[in-house]
């Protein structure tokens, strides 16, 4: 420690939002949302906080607001490089690696580093917290959460979606009006930095490649998501069609009692819920489950027929059926719930081609399963791979692929792998750079919607599926999204 002097450290053991914070020294982070949450409430329970983060584009007002209410809010480059000497504890935003140079000091100086997630955890009310239904795996986590809060809500419950989508977790802990009820988006990361939570009920909805830039393993990467099965109090939910998502509940050390509630497309076992021909059904949480299952919804009353679509829904309504809502409550819910802006969205319907918006597929396990949903498909591919292959993906899916067109920096990952196991498939590279993107007919986007169009025959789904982040190209995948539906609105008319 180069000699400095460090004060004791505050026992940070049993403080709630109910305790006081007064002399507790916080570090936060990162001062995106979730850091700005942090370091808010934090401020407000008493705390010295001092928040650290190396951009200062877009947080100078709420750096303003912090700083007049006592906090410390240092922005810019070099911020976030050196460890102030006194701290109690350091909460870090998503993503930050353990290798960062301000978690990497804090471990070196025995400081305690927790995520939002973990402060959200021990800021609970004592008296009237919340239980937390928590999910996550490599995809589907938001449309599930979502479906889920739906659900909720339809049984009239005080719910919401929190953590990586919706509302900050700290925050929706920290309400003034108690929720009954918290259906929480978990990503890796979140979970990296977490150690303390107790979940009423967790699924890991799937496992596959993805983040390999910033895990070492996929061994790591998966025990990150295990991490949300330990000490689950009722149930924890597992895909029977992805073994490894079983395993990690076997692996997991949960409370007494608590069961292990399997989710199929297939005919479901007794304890899992799953489809009787086009029924979503429930095997687990009836009495007569031994020889019989209870309806929950036709895959007709949904808003997408789509496997992965299905499989989501499944879980949600084990995690809703786990909290003890109803069968109809989960049927209306379902019914009523639609996805955000592009999740398998349609965009056009044009001289017998269809136009599908899933942007949000921002990995190969989530463009795998869209590409599944279609029988004929022109896929529109490629961006930021992450240190992903595409190898598996192309070999599940080469009989479906009309044509192929790719952008996007590492879209010569993806041509490689067509080349090898589809090179009957016809495939476009549309260039661009990797700024000043526009979303109209003559951008880069319009170049490959005006190819895939030049490719697609009656019946086919031209399907923007990526497989890769956007942020070479766009903002995020929204803005992806927006330009393909913009440029094929222009192309096939309103």
């Amino acid at each position: 420690m180069g000699g400095r002097h460090v004060s004791a450290r505050r026992d940070l053991d049993g403080l709630d939002q109910t305790s006081s914070w007064d002399g507790v020294r916080a570090v936060v982070a990162g001062f995106g949302v979730s850091g700005f949450a942090a370091a808010d409430n934090l401020n407000h329970l008493g705390a010295t906080v001092t928040a650290l983060d190396e951009s200062a584009t877009g947080k100078e007002e709420k750096a303003e607001l912090l700083e007049v209410l006592g906090a410390t809010i240092r922005l810019g480059q070099g911020a976030t490089a050196v460890l102030p000497d006194d701290v109690d504890v350091l909460v870090t935003s998503p993503g930050w690696r353990p290798d960062a140079p301000l978690l990497a000091q804090a471990r070196e100086r025995g400081v305690p580093v927790w995520g939002e997630v973990e402060l959200a955890w021990r800021l609970r009310h004592p008296e009237h917290a919340a239980p937390w239904l928590a999910v996550t795996g490599t995809n589907g986590k938001t449309t599930t959460v979502q479906m889920l809060e739906t659900i909720l809500r339809t049984a009239g419950l005080r719910a919401v979606a929190a953590g990586n989508v919706g509302l900050p977790i700290v925050e929706a802990v920290m309400d003034p009006t108690p929720y009954d009820v918290l259906a929480v988006e978990l990503s890796s990361f979140q979970l990296h930095y977490t150690s303390s939570m107790s979940a009423e009920s967790a699924a890991v909805l799937n496992i596959a490649e993805d983040h390999l830039d910033w895990y070492s393993s996929m061994d790591d990467y998966a025990a990150d998501k295990g991490r949300v099965y330990e000490q689950v109090q009722r149930a924890c939910v597992y895909n029977v069609d992805d073994p490894l998502t079983e395993q990690l509940v076997r692996d997991a050390d949960v409370v007494e009692g608590a069961r292990a509630i399997g989710f199929t497309l297939g005919m479901p076992g007794v304890g899992m819920l799953g489809l009787v021909e086009d029924i979503l059904v429930d095997r687990a949480f009836i009495e007569q489950r031994s020889d019989s299952a209870a309806e929950l919804v036709t895959v007709d009353e949904l808003a997408s027929s789509a496997p992965h679509y299905v499989a989501n829904a499944l879980a949600a309504a084990a995690l809703a059926r786990a909290h003890g809502v109803s069968q109809q409550a989960v049927r209306d819910g379902l019914r009523a719930f639609r996805p955000d802006g592009h999740r398998i969205a349609e965009v056009a319907r044009h001289e017998g081609v269809t136009w599908v918006d899933d942007s949000k597929a921002t990995n190969p396990h989530a463009a795998l399963a869209s590409l599944r949903a279609y029988d004929s498909v022109v896929w529109v591919a490629g961006g930021l791979a992450k240190g992903a292959r595409f190898e598996e993906l192309v070999t599940a899916v080469h009989e479906r692929l009309r044509a192929v067109v790719l952008l996007g920096r590492d879209r010569a990952v993806l041509a490689e792998a067509l080349a090898r196991h589809a090179p009957d498939v016809p495939v476009i590279e549309v260039e661009a750079h990797e700024t000043g993107v526009t979303d109209d007919e003559h951008g880069p986007m319009g170049r490959v919607v005006e190819a895939a169009a030049g490719l697609a025959q009656p019946g086919d789904t031209v399907l923007l599926a990526p497989g890769c982040a956007s942020q070479d190209m766009f903002t995020d995948y929204g803005a992806r999204g927006d330009a393909f539906a913009a440029a094929v609105r222009a192309r096939t008319g309103p």
